[in-house]
């Protein structure tokens, strides 16, 4: 398991995952305290099931109080990330009720003309016969723009977050460095402060967004009688000023970080598998099975953390109250016992159930707009350069649990 986190492991870390769920597909891994779970059926049922929660604010304080003094922790902690049963369903319904269909059909649109700005910045680029980072020009700039428009962050704005969302989720990290906290806390400080004057414009200038959208949804809560008050559970209570930036930090920073992941990930794999990536030029109604064979062959996050709410047996395995399971994402979308041949990329795959996105309570909420942003990219880039190939190893990035890349060269002509 410990040869998966090696720098060198980075490029491919499946092989040695297939090995461990051969021998042990549920190893329990004493220094590191937990138990990682590389089948996909074991990692599905821990992640559904409500046997298992997400490390929370209660499970902070017991475990580890010396991170409270942290403002990454303190917003980690109380995040849709780590709440669990009410105090999540309370902070999530804003966001399942803002990300409405109206909002998704208007998306559309906006993500087809920004990929066909990137695009052209790509063409401008390569147009020398030169190779151009891909990452750097699309595959980053894109969700930072989507995203960025849909909350309401101007773009003037949006590029001068990029550095500081990498460095808000290394808060994802299994294990976390000194440097880790540093980095984290300062990022999560100056976002906070930025989305909490946000909120404050918008509400002195409101706007068809995400931030005006949220306020709204408060202000209609705070309306209510002090009876209706009373007498509301706690889940419908309205988000706090606090709430409501630490929601747009989360959705700013998510919303584009692993996006980024999958758009780079997803053309890496393409150019390197051509037959398939001519089957999808011939084709483009495979661009949805495109996108869901590359979360599965290569996806942008590793391994998630879950812990037992009492005993509990998984694989086979009982796993006491409070213990924690790893489920390794990127195994179980190879598992042989699911997905046939599982380590050839197959645009025409007939399973397309992926754990990319996580499952249960904590299934990502924009999993929908992160599959739109693929299929739009993948469409547009493949017919547009149709000799568009690798020009140059690509660098990955240095994170056990979050992969991408942080340069792709690529060449228009190939």
């Amino acid at each position: 398991m410990l040869s998966v986190f090696a720098p060198e492991a980075r490029e491919n870390p499946y092989a040695p995952l297939a090995e461990l769920r051969r021998l042990a597909p549920v190893l329990h891994h004493e220094e590191l305290d937990t138990r990682f779970l590389t089948g996909f059926a074991d990692c599905q049922a821990a992640l559904s099931s409500p046997a298992f929660a997400v490390p929370d604010r209660q499970w902070l304080e017991r475990e580890r109080p010396e991170w409270l003094a942290h403002p990454a922790a303190d917003y980690f902690y109380t995040s849709l990330l780590g709440t669990n049963g009410p105090a999540h369903e309370r902070l999530r319904g804003p966001l399942v009720r803002a990300f409405g269909p109206r909002r998704m059909g208007a998306l559309s649109a906006a993500v087809e003309k920004t990929v066909d700005e990137l695009l052209d910045r790509f063409a401008d680029a390569t147009s020398d016969g030169g190779a151009a980072d891909f990452q750097d020009l699309v595959g980053y700039p894109l969700p930072v723009a989507v995203v960025g428009g849909l909350i309401g962050v101007p773009p003037t704005d949006q590029e001068h977050f990029h550095r500081l969302g990498r460095d808000a989720a290394r808060l994802l990290e299994p294990v976390r460095s000194d440097e880790d906290w540093r980095l984290a806390d300062r990022a999560v400080t100056v976002l906070r402060a930025y989305f909490a004057r946000l909120l404050d414009e918008r509400r002195a200038r409101p706007a068809d967004d995400l931030a005006t959208a949220l306020l709204a949804q408060a202000a209609a809560g705070k309306a209510g009688t002090a009876e209706a008050a009373e007498a509301a559970v706690d889940a419908e209570r309205p988000l706090t000023e606090q709430e409501l930036a630490d929601t747009l930090v989360l959705v700013f920073v998510a919303g584009f970080e692993t996006t980024a992941g999958l758009l780079g990930l997803s053309v890496h794999a393409l150019l390197t598998h051509p037959e398939q990536a001519a089957q999808l030029r011939a084709d483009p109604g495979l661009l949805p099975g495109a996108v869901e064979e590359s979360l599965r062959w290569d996806g942008p996050v590793l391994m998630t953390e879950r812990l037992a709410t009492r005993p509990t047996e998984v694989g086979g395995v009982t796993v006491p109250a409070g213990g924690s399971v790893t489920t390794v994402l990127g195994a179980a979308n190879r598992d042989p016992r699911r997905y046939p041949d599982p380590d050839a990329f197959l645009v025409r795959r007939p399973e397309r159930h992926v754990l990319s996105f996580g499952a249960g309570p904590h299934y990502c909420f924009g999993a929908a707009l992160a599959r739109l942003e693929g299929a739009a990219l993948l469409g547009r880039l493949l017919t547009r350069f149709p000799r568009l190939a690798p020009a140059g190893p690509p660098v990955r990035r240095a994170s056990a649990c979050l992969r991408s890349f942080d340069a792709l060269p690529l060449a228009a002509t190939g």
